[in-house]
């Protein structure tokens, strides 16, 4: 008898345990971004794929997003930091498109918005926790708050209301405010520099008007003069007027404009807005690259880009995700700053002869297949 009510309170347990597992937890609001009304979305300074015009801010996102989405996910034990096998999420989150792709995307909404959404696809009928997920747009997600305008009560993709919980809501990944609103003037900055180098490529000569001094003329024939003059300057430099018209420059020109003096100090002033080293942008000519200082820069670069890799790898650890006890890392180590192998090496030895590895696990340190053992 009281075996059975025991049971029948563990199936309760766990009955509730699963009906308290939410797919999304409501997060709080952050910066100052959001604006005080229902339904609204995350309002940003500047258009992404206005920002994504300027060289430099391809060319750091490419860097950040790029460099992430290329290391592997790995689950853990917390009580051990045992690696153990993982949720088919971890290795595939999408069902159609690679995880390559998946963090790729996350990565760049993080960078432009400073928050990254994912929408539930499957979930595990056990648990229901998440089994696949896709990355959403910022763009297509809009939200209501509670009253304060502090906590998330509802979310719409496409003007309209998805689950809180289970198939169908929506993952939040945070970090901050994002460049396309801490760091607007920058960008548009940018954006006319190259807007600005464009129309002086256009325009061999210094824009200017050309001065009548003679008899008004006819719209069309001010229209047939003007474009005669641009294709004129298109196919040679000398220019030839009439003694009524006079020809009066009023810009610089390009070189007078300095150009590419004004771009080469916005590309540094992004690289610094993204945290990437210049002369990954070749933005700083004065940086002389060894092989010691190369592999220096390769950890620097992982710890100016450890938010966004936190801000993935504490989210997808969540209980709400991860069963208990489990956590999601980048296996950074492994990796991007795995040492050469004379080092790796020297390092085993030291350890065998201490007695703290077996022969079997310094091959499986080097991905070998230890003899006798299948792979």
């Amino acid at each position: 008898m009281s075996m059975g009510l025991f049971r029948k309170a563990e199936a309760t347990s766990n009955e509730n345990e699963r009906s308290s597992l939410k797919a999304q937890y409501a997060p709080q609001i952050l910066g100052d971004q959001f604006l005080p009304y229902n339904n609204y979305y995350t309002v940003s300074s500047m258009a992404r794929q206005d920002a994504m015009t300027v060289p430099a801010i391809k060319r750091c996102r490419d860097l950040i997003a790029g460099t992430i989405a290329t290391i592997p996910l790995e689950y853990y034990k917390k009580s051990t930091g045992e690696h153990i096998a993982a949720p088919r999420w971890v290795e595939q989150p999408s069902l159609n498109q690679p995880r390559f792709v998946t963090i790729l995307w996350t990565v760049d909404s993080l960078l432009m918005y400073g928050t990254a959404f994912w929408q539930i696809k499957e979930t595990y009928q056990e648990d229901g926790r998440m089994a696949r997920a896709e990355w959403i747009a910022n763009t297509r997600v809009t939200f209501d708050t509670d009253f304060p305008s502090t906590i998330v009560t509802q979310y719409y993709v496409d003007g309209v209301p998805v689950p809180m919980s289970g198939i169908g809501s929506l993952i939040t990944f945070q970090k901050d405010e994002g460049i396309l609103n801490t760091s607007a003037r920058t960008i548009q900055s940018a954006i006319d520099i190259h807007r600005a180098a464009a129309i002086a490529a256009q325009t061999p000569m210094p824009s200017g008007y050309i001065r009548n001094n003679g008899a008004d003329l006819d719209p069309k024939e001010v229209s047939g003069l003007l474009a005669a003059w641009k294709n004129a300057r298109l196919n040679r430099a000398t220019a030839y007027l009439t003694s009524t018209l006079e020809y009066q420059p009023t810009s610089f020109s390009p070189k007078e404009m300095m150009y590419n003096e004004a771009i080469q100090n916005l590309a540094t002033e992004i690289a610094r807005m993204c945290g990437v080293p210049p002369y990954y942008l070749s933005a700083d000519q004065n940086t002389t690259m060894t092989y010691a200082n190369v592999q220096d820069e390769r950890r620097q670069f992982i710890w100016m880009i450890q938010p966004y890799i936190s801000a993935i790898e504490s989210r997808l650890s969540m209980d709400d995700i991860s069963t208990a006890g489990h956590y999601v890392k980048f296996a950074v180590d492994d990796t991007f700053l795995r040492t050469n192998p004379m080092d790796r090496l020297l390092v085993i030895e030291k350890m065998l002869a201490l007695g703290l590895i077996t022969t079997e696990q310094a091959m499986e340190m080097e991905d070998l297949s230890p003899n006798g053992m299948e792979e």
